[in-house]
């Protein structure tokens, strides 16, 4: 399976599971406050054995395929953390975590783990939006003296901004499935009309003014 097929079969899996929804009528409220036709939550596929297994292949590969066999795996709170050690399971290699921001309290770490000034980091997320967080876990992992080759995620929403900010920050993304692969399985598989298809496309050319469109 290439990686387009790979994309595809997961884009299928992710709308099966209700893991994606869509629905331009109804446009969901991101924790932004940006009004959205699309709201995933990649945390359902732990559920389901047999997805779990594909993404984690699919990580372990894609892994080896981009960055070579790294030193540590790192996992980005919350939704990365489950899939990182499955894939650090499954290549042999150490596990770390990366919190939103340092504890309070005791060692006040952000960087959960061991990690060797110098070594080599694949850092694992669950999806990418506008990419300011993961890219906040990378530059924790960079001032603990990390060298970070890049990072993968489930699914990526395509968003300019992302790709901005992933170039600024000098740091690979590399993902299982995509937001145009989603939208084209969702067309293929009846979980969208051509109108809506329409809607969908206009929010990820501009997904601000979509919102301002969609407030009610």
């Amino acid at each position: 399976m290439n990686d387009q097929e790979t994309a595809l079969a997961l884009a299928n899996f992710l709308l099966q599971i209700k893991a994606i929804k869509l629905n331009p009528a109804n446009p969901f409220t991101w924790a932004s406050g940006l009004k959205s036709p699309i709201y995933c939550d990649n945390r359902i596929t732990l559920s389901y054995p047999q997805i779990r297994t594909f993404i984690r292949e699919a990580f372990s590969r894609m892994c080896i395929d981009r960055f070579g066999k790294p030193d540590i795996i790192a996992g980005v709170a919350t939704g990365g953390i489950p899939q990182g050690a499955l894939v650090a399971q499954d290549l042999g290699l150490p596990f770390c975590y990366v919190r939103s921001e340092a504890k309070s309290h005791g060692l006040n770490n952000q960087v959960e783990g061991i990690v060797p000034q110098g070594a080599s980091v694949v850092v694992i997320e669950d999806l990418v939006s506008t990419g300011k967080s993961s890219l906040a876990a990378v530059e924790a992992l960079r001032e603990k003296g990390a060298n970070v080759k890049g990072m993968m995620a489930i699914f990526t929403y395509q968003l300019s901004a992302a790709t901005e900010a992933f170039k600024k920050a000098n740091c690979e993304l590399t993902t299982i499935s995509n937001y145009e692969s989603l939208i084209k399985k969702a067309l293929e598989e009846n979980y969208v009309t051509d109108n809506q298809m329409q809607s969908l496309l206009e929010w990820r050319k501009s997904p601000q003014a979509w919102s301002d469109a969609h407030q009610s």
